[in-house]
C-alpha cells in the first residue's frame, strides 16, 4: 500500500506548524503567551506543551518517507493528541481562558479532522502483509 503524496505533504506542514509554536514555548513561554493574551503563565506547563509539539512535529518530519504502516501508527498518535488537546482547550475556554484559546481549539480540531480523514482513508487500503 502506498502513502498518498498529499498525506506526506501534510506531515511536513504539521512539522512546520508544530515548530512555529513549540520553539517560543520552549525558549520564552511567558513572553510568547502574554503576547497572545495570557495573564498568568506556568512556564513548566508551557514547556511541556512545547516538548510534546517538538516530539510529534519532528517525528512527522523524520517519518515523512516511511511506509504506510508507520503512517497509521503516527496518525493514531496525532488523532489522540489533537482530540485530547481540543477537549482540554474547550474545557478551559468554558472556565474563562483567554479568547486566543478558541484559535488554538480551532487548530487542534481542524488537525483532528484531517488526521481522522487520512487514517480512515489508509484503513480502507489493503495492508501490506504486516501483522
Amino acid at each position: 500500500m502506498s502513502v498518498p503524496a498529499a498525506l506526506r505533504r501534510w506531515f511536513i506542514v504539521h512539522f512546520v506548524a508544530d515548530l512555529l509554536f513549540a520553539l517560543p514555548l520552549m525558549v520564552a513561554p511567558t513572553a510568547f503567551l502574554t503576547t497572545l493574551g495570557w495573564e498568568s503563565v506556568d512556564p513548566i506547563s508551557a514547556r511541556l506543551v512545547g516538548a510534546a509539539l517538538i516530539g510529534i512535529g519532528v517525528e512527522s518530519w523524520l517519518g515523512r518517507d516511511r511506509p504506510a504502516e508507520s503512517y497509521r501508527t503516527m496518525l493514531r498518535v496525532k488523532m489522540l493528541w489533537s482530540a485530547s488537546a481540543a477537549l482540554g482547550i474547550a474545557v478551559s475556554m468554558v472556565q474563562g481562558a483567554p479568547q486566543m484559546g478558541w484559535g488554538f481549539f480551532g487548530i487542534f480540531a481542524a488537525f483532528n479532522l484531517l488526521w481522522t480523514y487520512w487514517y480512515r482513508r489508509l484503513a480502507r487500503q489493503p495492508a501490506s502483509g504486516l501483522a
